[in-house]
Order: structure tokens, then C-alpha cells, then sequence
């Protein structure tokens, strides 16, 4: 392994091999990447892994730069002081500076029998423990979905293409983030396919059976295959290993994704939490984060000091099978706006933009330090958060001294 730098990079997700490509533009840097699995999974096509219309992998050969070195295993603990991660296989690899993508998984339900008896859905393992259940199950057999998120709707609307028999049970609002003339549209797509959709505040999960849902208003519908997309949490990795986390265990950065604890540790993607004012999980934050998080290693190596945040979320795009979708416009302060394109025209974009992240990905490999977002795009109103809060934190100070 060459060079004077050694950055390790935990989390071969659209973060983690975002940092990980973009870090290579410096000759001086070696950068190893650890991930859990052999191959790069496009977690954005789970949905359709559940479906049959995908397997949701590629191989790192096509994504990862050829200069990152992959280590396949799981880190099971950050030993700051030492700098050094612990594998599960019982070595360790020592680092510079580290970049931690551990990305997210599912949350715990917390609803009685969802564990035993409702599948999730958000890692590629649970996925492909899925597909053989919905093949094995009549092609009359009901299916619930619970959770109205993007995941939700994409797996409801996939399944009901497929000729399934599909209840959506939202728990509350369809689609939270939709604007409301984006929501009304992905009702009528939904119903279009067949999709019941159950929403209000009585449509909350309140137990879950072998072969029910049952619900807070006293409803139980039958359902022989029930699938969880309620929530996602975090791997536990920073919190076991001492780092400072949040509430929901993402490691606590300030503006640079630098850790609160260590300068040495850089964090990106879904697990990190910066000023403890954290982004949508999502696909679109996590491909800008990375390179951020790579360009604060490569100012401290150089010297300098690194640049705050500036990302720009500006749209969320929902696949309703495979011939219609929607894109939600935002505001750059990610809050969806009046417009939106549904129906095939969505679908298109939806698809474009799958296709698009995996490009990204490739081309930062071929060409590191490319495809930074124009500053036009980016939100310019997190400052005023940050203001906000550290006036809120000054007044709360003083009022208990």
C-alpha cells in the first residue's frame, strides 16, 4: 500500500464510496474502504429487488476507484485513541483519518409482532429474504404495506403492477413530505394501481400477527404478507466506541462533518448528525456528504481549514411502478414547493436519476474531485438555523446560571 496518508473509510454506500473516490485525486493518500459486503448495493432499487424488476447490486469494479483498497468485512469498534478499527474477523486496520458512512438500516418497530411477524425492508439482506416469501405466497394473498414514506409507496405501487392485492397503511399522512398537490397525485397514481390506502390518525399499526394488522381504531385487516418501512435507525458502531452520537445514534459533527470528539474522524451519508441538525436520510444528501466529508480530510492534510456545509436538496423522487412516478420539487431549504412532474414523465426522471447516481459514483472514480454542486443550488438558510439554535442554547445558558 502506497503513500504517506492513510484514510479509512467505514461504509461502502453512496457516501462512503463517494469519499472514498473523491480522496484519491491526491497521490499521497492511500484510502481503504470497509464494507460488510462484496459488491456495492443501490439501495434505492430495493423496492424493486422486492418486485423482481432488479437485483439492486453492483459491483465495486464499476463504481470504486482502482486505487481504494476494499476490505470485506464488519467494523466492530472505532478505538479512537489507538486509531486504529477493530474487525469482526479479529484484525484491525490502522488509519490518518477516518471517514464513518455506516449509512442505516431499519428501526426497531416497536409495535408488538412486527419483529416476528412483518418484514423490513431497508438493508439488501432483508430484501432479498422477502422476494422468496412473495413468491411463495398466492397470487391472491393480501399484502400490507405499513409506512407511507417514499419506501413505502415505491414497494406498495411496485407490488400492485405485479397483479398483488396491496393494502398501504400510512400511520398518518400519505407521502409526509409531499407537497399537497404532489400527494394528491400519488393517491390517484396509487389507486390507479389498485392500492387501498389507509391514512389518518386512526390507520396507526397497534399489533401485528402471523396473519393480521391491526389497527388503533379497532380494524384488523388480514394480511398474509406484511412489510415494515416505518423508520430507519443507525448502526451503533460510534456509540460503542465511546464517540459522542444523537438521540438516534448518529455520530455528532460540527460544519466540516468533523466529530465533536476527534479531529481525526470525519463522518458522512445517513449516520451523522452535524450541529446536531441533520439532513433527510436520503440518496441525494448522501452523495453530496461524501464528498464533503472527503474534502475536510484532504484540507486538514493540506493544511488548511476545511469549508462548512452547503448542500442542496432540491426534489424527491418516488417511483409508483415502472411506468409512473413522481418528481416533488423543493425549496433549497428542502421543503417540498406547488411543483412537481407525475405519471410516465416522472417515471423517466425517477429512472434518470437512478441511473445518474450510479454514473456519479463512476466518474468520481475516473476523475476525483469532479461534479461539485453550483452554489446557486445550495441552501443558504442553515446559517440562520445555526444562529437560531446557538441564540436558543446562549439563552437557556444564562437563564440557568
Amino acid at each position: 500500500m502506497t503513500g504517506n496518508t492513510h484514510v479509512v473509510v467505514i461504509g461502502g454506500g453512496y457516501a462512503g464510496v463517494m469519499a472514498a473516490n473523491r480522496l484519491t485525486q491526491r497521490d499521497d493518500v492511500a484510502v481503504t474502504l470497509i464494507n460488510p459486503r462484496p459488491a456495492f448495493v443501490d439501495r434505492i432499487r430495493l423496492h424493486q429487488l422486492v418486485g423482481g424488476s432488479n437485483d439492486a447490486v453492483v459491483g465495486y469494479k464499476d463504481v470504486l476507484a482502482d486505487g481504494v483498497r476494499l476490505v470485506v468485512d464488519t467494523a466492530t469498534r472505532i478505538d479512537a485513541a489507538g486509531h486504529s478499527v477493530i474487525l469482526a474477523t479479529g484484525g484491525t486496520v490502522d488509519y490518518d483519518y477516518l471517514i464513518y458512512a455506516v449509512g442505516s438500516g431499519s428501526a426497531d418497530p416497536g409495535v408488538p409482532g412486527a419483529a416476528e411477524f412483518a418484514y423490513p425492508i431497508a438493508t439488501l439482506e432483508e430484501a432479498q429474504r422477502l422476494r422468496p416469501v412473495l413468491d411463495a405466497a398466492p397470487a391472491t394473498a393480501a399484502v400490507t404495506v405499513v409506512g407511507a414514506g417514499p419506501t413505502g409507496i415505491e414497494t406498495a405501487a411496485e407490488l400492485a403492477e405485479a397483479g398483488r392485492t396491496v393494502t398501504l397503511v400510512c400511520g398518518g399522512v400519505l407521502g409526509p413530505y409531499l407537497h399537497p398537490r404532489g400527494r394528491r397525485s400519488v393517491a390517484r397514481q396509487l389507486a390507479d394501481l389498485g392500492v387501498t390506502v389507509l391514512d389518518g390518525p386512526h390507520s396507526t399499526v397497534t399489533a401485528v400477527t402471523r396473519g393480521t394488522v391491526q389497527l388503533r381504531d379497532g380494524r384488523e385487516l388480514p394480511s398474509t404478507v406484511t412489510i415494515w418501512t416505518v423508520g430507519f435507525g443507525v448502526p451503533d458502531l460510534a456509540a460503542r466506541s465511546g464517540l459522542s452520537t444523537d438521540a438516534l445514534g448518529r455520530l455528532r459533527t460540527d460544519e466540516t462533518l468533523t466529530s465533536v470528539d476527534d479531529v481525526r474522524i470525519v463522518a458522512a451519508g445517513d449516520s451523522v448528525a452535524p450541529s446536531d441538525l441533520p439532513f433527510r436520510m436520503s440518496c441525494q444528501a448522501a452523495v453530496q456528504l461524501g464528498p464533503h466529508a472527503a474534502d475536510t480530510v484532504l484540507s486538514r492534510i493540506a493544511g488548511r481549514h476545511p469549508a462548512p456545509l452547503a448542500l442542496a436538496l432540491v426534489a424527491e423522487c418516488i417511483s409508483l411502478g415502472r411506468r409512473a412516478g413522481i418528481f416533488q420539487l423543493a425549496h433549497r431549504n428542502d421543503v417540498a414547493m406547488r411543483l412537481y412532474i407525475s405519471g410516465r414523465p416522472g417515471a423517466k426522471i425517477k429512472e434518470f436519476i437512478c441511473q445518474g447516481i450510479l454514473w456519479q459514483l463512476a466518474y468520481q472514480a475516473r476523475k476525483p474531485g469532479s461534479l461539485n454542486w453550483p452554489a446557486w443550488a445550495k441552501d443558504a438558510k442553515r446559517r440562520q438555523l445555526l444562529q437560531a439554535k446557538r441564540g436558543e442554547a446562549l439563552a437557556t445558558a444564562e437563564q440557568t446560571s
